[in-house]
């Protein structure tokens, strides 16, 4: 379709409509020139489709649908073919309902445990953010259905996030909340970008044009449109010319109008109009021409899917004494409300209307398992009463094993608002002391979408985190804990000890409406693993009911220098030494031994999943580009090697690296220098030019200097200025130091003379 010639052909009024949306999930049709309107909807983990009564936060009910694991489980699978699949499945879907865009994944990296919406996030690493969101993007858009990648950038946090200013340096955002943006762009080609609520360094995200055009189009080529979040709109003309093309939902006409005004103004040039309605235009024919609406959706196969892709989600944080997997024959209690009735997803503008749900105890019941069931606390009532205890202890005590359903109520985390703390329910943890005394054997399954204090760990046997693992999670728990499904996830964030660990502990949430990036690069394990906390979970942490072993790391380095284009490949075998089916989560973490600048002990780049049969061995290769090695330099706005020794380490966590070499590498481009008087001699030193130029008048400086004072020095005064201190002194003197220290006359005028040598300007 020739986009650019129905575009000629609208009035002024006809293009600015098109630019928002006729309601909350519909762009505007030009029924004049047949343009048709388009349907969005959420969410990232399943189909939220409202036809009649939409609203946006899901007051209202939507279509039935399936709900799939959401992206707090869905990374921790650590498998990009798993969440691949999710993705086909949630375009198929899309394509039934004739949706054209579905607005996920959403990237924003956990900076806190206590983002409200911490639970449809990937990570609080952009590497794994990113590679999770480019296999999501690929399964969506495979089905020729359009993705919304979100929310650009940095939304970190609930609390005013309509109004915050998110405060970060140029560093921060290069290598932290940038990235997963970045590779899904560069890669996938998501048919939109959404912007978010806040504002990044005091410029909202909808009129920013170094975030939406410099950044975004410009530099990483991102070809579709850009959509607000949903009221996300201050000045509408100011988004026009930064490069937001669709606001949604509509504003009953009033933003057109100023679009309108501002044209005939002269404030506005009608081509940025122009190129907006082009690239709505381009999306919303691209699905036309691509419609499927014969596409079938089986909503019990997802279901069983969903199972399937629970099951290699959930994680297995401590098996005690290998109590897991569970006898089928044995006597088990099920102890908890969410094992009758699980919470398996976010509330929210995500939440989908399930057509079924399976939970544990219907599972265990249709597997003939013998479970017998307490539900030990009130979820409505947020509270154990003495009777509902003194029930579980009696179950717990009759059974071979105790299982407690626990994790955090709806109330706790929802898209809206932050967590106030990282408690669980006092109830629910009154209810895991007394059972665990009661029954030595007992497991905690947690259903939760970010982490949670554990002040129970050292009494239970067994913990098994399933996250919001979607509407089949019951299925999924039951094939983990008797065995038939073999876990295999792997954390996707660190679980600190306490809230007061983590380290944007002192500035989430800000002042006012500033919030501070204070931490910097230090985000989640980068922070933990520098210091050498203890943590409760290190970040990649995962058990499996086998064993795995790493061994014989090899590396393929052709040079030392890189270059755009070179690679380093790293080979490793992974072995599984165990008496049982499963599947290893091969991590490999790049690390900077340099003490200057300042970085992160490792950082992950490189994951594969890899399934083995016991004694089975396979070799796993990593290909690490520039990149990987890089760091952002804000003298030069780029990515930048720094010349030295770098760590490559491999192994199933960031806090367990049976592997390690060493190499050293540089980049092949020497970053630009400049001097002044004010210059210190350690790092003149360090540049080779430099040295050369300096060392006549530095070898004269130091003859006289030696000479005035040689003569007359006494013990004390030797004693009191050593040679050690005398050397260090030296290297943090300024250049202007030779004047006042040893000069002559003609000291100043040389010094100029090499200052303006070395910064190439005679």
């Amino acid at each position: 379709m020739d986009v650019k010639k129905i575009v000629a052909q609208m009035t002024l009024e006809e293009k600015a409509s098109l630019c928002s949306g006729e309601d909350f999930w519909h762009t505007k049709a030009v029924e004049r020139l047949g343009v048709p309107a388009s349907m969005v909807s959420d969410g990232p983990h399943g189909l939220r489709k409202q036809d009649d009564k939409v609203d946006h936060l899901g007051v209202n009910d939507s279509i039935k649908a399936v709900c799939f694991p959401a992206g707090c489980a869905t990374a921790a699978s650590f498998d990009r073919a798993l969440v691949q699949k999710l993705g086909e499945a949630l375009g198929d879907e899309c394509q039934h309902e004739g949706v054209s865009v579905v607005l996920g994944p959403a990237v924003n990296i956990k900076r806190s445990p206590l983002c409200g919406r911490n639970f449809e996030y990937f990570s609080e690493d952009p590497y794994l953010a990113g590679e999770m969101a480019c296999a999501h993007i690929h399964g969506v858009q495979s089905r020729n259905v359009g993705t919304s990648i979100k929310h650009f950038a940095c939304n970190s946090q609930e609390h005013r996030r309509m109004s915050s200013s998110s405060q970060a340096d140029e560093r921060t955002l290069r290598e932290i909340y940038f990235p997963a943006f970045e590779a899904a762009v560069k890669r996938e080609q998501p048919w939109t970008v959404m912007c978010s609520y806040n504002r990044l360094n005091g410029t909202y995200a909808s009129e920013n044009q170094w975030l939406l055009t410099d950044v975004l189009r410009d530099e990483w080529g991102f070809q579709g449109y850009v959509v607000s979040d949903w009221g996300a709109v201050s000045d509408r003309v100011a988004g026009i010319r930064a490069g937001l093309d669709l606001e949604m939902p509509g504003s009953m006409g009033i933003n057109d109008k100023k679009i309108v005004q501002a044209v005939k103004d002269g404030k506005l040039d009608e081509k940025l109009v122009d190129r907006a309605c082009e690239r709505i235009l381009n999306i919303v024919y691209r699905f036309v021409e691509n419609r499927k609406p014969e596409t079938p959706w089986d909503k019990e196969a997802q279901h069983a899917l969903a199972a399937d892709i629970a099951g290699d989600c959930m994680v297995l944080l401590k098996n005690e004494g290998d109590l897991l997997p569970l006898d089928k024959d044995a006597d088990v209690a099920f102890i908890g409300e969410f094992a009758l009735s699980p919470r398996f997803q976010g509330g929210g503008s995500s939440h989908i209307n399930s057509f079924k749900i399976t939970s544990a105890l219907e599972a265990a019941k249709d597997a003939g398992l013998r479970v017998t069931y307490e539900p030990g606390y009130s979820v409505k009532d947020d509270e154990a009463t003495d009777e509902m205890i003194e029930k579980a202890v009696a179950a717990a005590k009759g059974a071979k094993a105790a299982v407690v359903f626990a994790g955090l109520p709806d109330s706790y985390e929802s898209e809206g608002y932050d967590r106030a703390h990282m408690r669980m329910p006092d109830c629910q943890n009154r209810v895991i002391e007394a059972v665990a005394k009661a029954n030595p054997n007992t497991v905690v399954v947690l259903h939760n979408g970010s982490p949670v204090e554990m002040p129970w760990i050292g009494k239970v046997r067994a913990v098994l985190e399933t996250y919001l693992g979607g509407q089949a999670v019951g299925l999924a728990e039951v094939r983990v804990l008797f065995g038939d499904v073999n876990p295999s996830g792997h954390l996707a964030e660190t679980f600190p000890l306490k809230l007061q660990d983590n380290p944007s502990y002192l500035y989430y949430l800000g002042e006012g409406n500033v919030t501070e990036y204070r931490e910097g690069v230090f985000v989640g394990y980068r922070y933990y693993d520098k210091k050498d906390m203890d943590v409760l979970f290190p970040f990649g942490h995962g058990l499996s009911y086998t064993t795995f072993a790493y061994e014989n790391l090899r590396l393929d380095l052709g040079k030392t220098l890189l270059e755009n284009g070179d690679t380093v490949k790293v080979t490793v075998t992974v072995k599984n030494t165990g008496k049982r089916f499963g599947k290893a989560a091969a991590q490999l973490y790049v690390g900077a031994l340099n003490a200057d600048p300042i970085r992160p002990v490792r950082e992950l780049k490189g994951f594969e999943k890899v399934a083995l049969n016991p004694g089975e061995s396979r070799e796993v290769s990593f290909t690490l580009d520039k990149r990987a090695f890089a760091m952002w330099n804000s003298e030069i706005h780029d990515w930048y090697v720094p010349q030295g020794q770098y760590a490559i380490e491999v192994g199933d966590s960031s806090r367990h690296l049976p592997l390690r070499t060493e190499i050293t590498l540089g980049d092949a481009r020497e970053l630009p220098r400049h001097y002044d008087m004010n210059s210190i001699f350690m790092d003149l030193m360090a540049d080779p030019k430099a040295r050369a130029l300096l060392k006549p008048l530095m070898e004269e400086s130091s003859r006289k200097f030696s000479g005035d004072q040689a003569e007359g020095e006494t013990e004390a005064a030797k004693e009191a200025v050593s040679e050690a201190m005398g050397e260090a002194m030296m290297r943090y003197m300024p250049l202007r130091a030779l004047i006042s220290f040893g000069a002559d006359e003609g000291t100043a005028s040389k010094l100029e003379e090499i200052i303006r040598q070395l910064n190439g300007m005679s």
